[in-house]
Formats: C-alpha cells, structure tokens, sequence
C-alpha cells in the first residue's frame, strides 16, 4: 500500500444520466448526403487517390481521432467509410469512447462542464460507469477497450448502435481502439473504477494499434483532431513495427498521412518544423505526422478546417472516386 493518503471513492454520489442536459442529440448528427456547408481543398483528390489506391491493393486505412469528432456529429460518416471497406482501423481516446457509447445508449453525450463543474457534479453519471464493468469484462476475456464496448452495445442491442463507431467495427471486424490516459476520463472518477483492467484493455488496444502500424507500407494513416494521443501513440507504434522490420529485411516507409485540424500552418509546412523557440515546435502532428515520419518515402497532407465541414468533405470524395469503377461497369 501506499504510504500517501488516497481519496476515499465510496463518497461519492452518482446521479442518473437521464437527469443531464446533453450538448449533442440525434438531431446533431447529419447523415451522408445531407445537405452541408461547402469545403474544397487542393490536396483532397490527390488524398482521397491515396485512400482508394491503397484499400485497392490491401493495404490499411486508419483513422485516429480526437472524441470531438463524435460531439461535432460526425460519426455517420466514418460508421459510412467503415461499412464500404474504406477504413480499416479507427482509434480515439477514452474520451471517444465514452461519447460513442451514451450516444448508443440514451442518442445524446456531452455535459455543460462549466454548469456541473460547480457542484463536483461533472461525470458523475451512474449509466456511463457501466462502461467500467464492461472493461473489467474486456480484461477477463483479454480484449481491448473498443472489442469489447462495441461487443456490449451490439448484444445489449442498444436503440442507437447504428451510430457507434464501436458496434460498427465489432459487427465489420474492423478493429477500433481506445488509447486512454488514466484519470483524463470521467469514468475515472467512479467508485468502480477499475485502473488495472484499464490498463490492462488499453495496451492490448496499443498492441493492436501496433500491429495495424506494421502493416503500413503502402498504406494511410489519418489523424483528425488528436493533438498529443494521436501523435504520440502513433510515434511509438510506428518506431516497434520498423524495428521489428528490420529485423525481417523490410521497411515501413512508403505510406501517406494526413492532419484535419484547426490550427493554421505555413504553406510550405512539408519543409520543416520550427525551432524549439518557436511555441509551434510542440504542435506533434506538424513534426511527427507530417515530417519525421515520412521522411523517408511517404506523402504528408494537411487539411486545416472545422470537422464538420473537412470530414464530409473527404467522405464525398473518397466514395465517389471508390465508386467510379462501379458506375463503368454499370454503364
């Protein structure tokens, strides 16, 4: 036992989750097709190519992301992309769990922090604490965090798990991840909390996050909206997967990134990174994402822009350009 004092978890009252004021409902999340604001970007074509071309020789499409992908509503579109066989892995945080599931379970997610903060009431809801059950499962069976939240909300047939991310890949065998940094998540919080079964789903998540990486030759990874787990999780995956590569005569080197955010980088960002002087030093996607890993054969491209707007617009693109063939044919 520790020899510092810890706090006592049992003092803690949990409320009910239909009690909370949701910041994101159904009515929020648009489907693909619907009409939405307009968004063009030079590099789009020549990244939607990359995706298709690589799914057409086999090769992976990954996606990681920050959990305000889902709380802006997008997660139609890339339930959409998982569906076709044009994503192959999706990972996110814990954060991006948590949403994916309360969406599947009551259709809303997201709290007014500022107005439930001021009570110590912020995550303090009863219902998403299953999700801590639903871990300890994950560690008994010796499944990652995302295998076995999508796995619950199929089988409990929640009224909304056609829009998880985490029901579509356990229904599609589509691996989705969770890389989660303990006490950053509200579940945390709760009495049943459970650190080392978390930790335990977690790394195998890592583990197969890792072996996706190893794959990657040829293939795409998409960042969206993840600026430190993203980067930082993907850095060490990518470095296990070449050193074992080597080992076995072969590289991971030829394969394209790409960044969605909202931060504005220079145009000539492929160049370089600043100097450590410079506060954009520390912006991981430039320097990881979009310079030190593909430095040795791959293709970098950024797209600066709101989710709600840079995601369908990449949705569109890929799925036409995948469907061409088709339509040939059918001409």
């Amino acid at each position: 036992m520790s020899r510092y004092p810890l706090f006592d978890r049992t003092t803690i009252e949990l409320r009910e989750l239909n009690e909370r004021q949701n910041l994101v409902c159904l009515t929020d999340l648009p489907r693909p097709g619907s009409e939405l604001p307009a968004f063009t970007h030079p590099d789009l074509p020549a990244l939607a190519e990359a995706i298709v071309a690589a799914r057409h020789a086999g090769r992976p499409v990954m996606l990681m992301m920050g959990a305000h992908v889902i709380k802006q509503g997008m997660s139609r579109f890339l339930i959409d992309l998982v569906d076709r066989g044009l994503v192959t892995h999706i990972a996110t945080n814990g954060a991006g769990v948590i949403h994916d599931f309360e969406l599947a379970r009551i259709g809303g997610t997201s709290e007014d922090v500022a107005h439930y903060i001021k009570a110590g009431d912020f995550g303090m809801w009863r219902q998403t604490g299953d999700l801590n059950k639903i871990v300890r499962e994950a560690q008994r069976r010796g499944e990652g965090v995302g295998e076995a939240v999508g796995r619950f909300i199929e089988e409990a047939r929640y009224p909304n798990r056609d829009l998880s991310l985490c029901a579509a890949g356990f229904r599609r065998g589509v691996p989705v991840t969770s890389h989660v940094s303990i006490g950053a998540d509200i579940i945390h919080a709760h009495p049943n909390c459970d650190g080392a079964a978390w930790g335990a789903a977690s790394y195998t998540d890592f583990l197969i996050f890792t072996q996706a990486v190893s794959q990657l030759e040829g293939g795409v990874f998409l960042n969206v909206g993840s600026a430190v787990t993203g980067p930082e999780v993907y850095l060490k995956a990518l470095s296990m997967a070449r050193n074992a590569a080597r080992h076995r005569g072969e590289q991971i080197c030829r394969f394209t990134t790409a960044v969605f955010d909202l931060v504005e980088l220079p145009a000539n960002y492929r160049d370089g990174h600043p100097p450590k002087s410079h506060p954009q030093y520390y912006y991981r996607p430039w320097k990881t994402i979009l310079i030190r890993t593909v430095a040795d054969g791959g293709q970098s491209y950024y797209v600066q822009g709101d989710h709600r707007e840079t995601l369908p617009a990449l949705h569109g693109a890929v799925v036409e350009l995948a469907e061409k063939p088709a339509r040939r044919k059918a001409g």
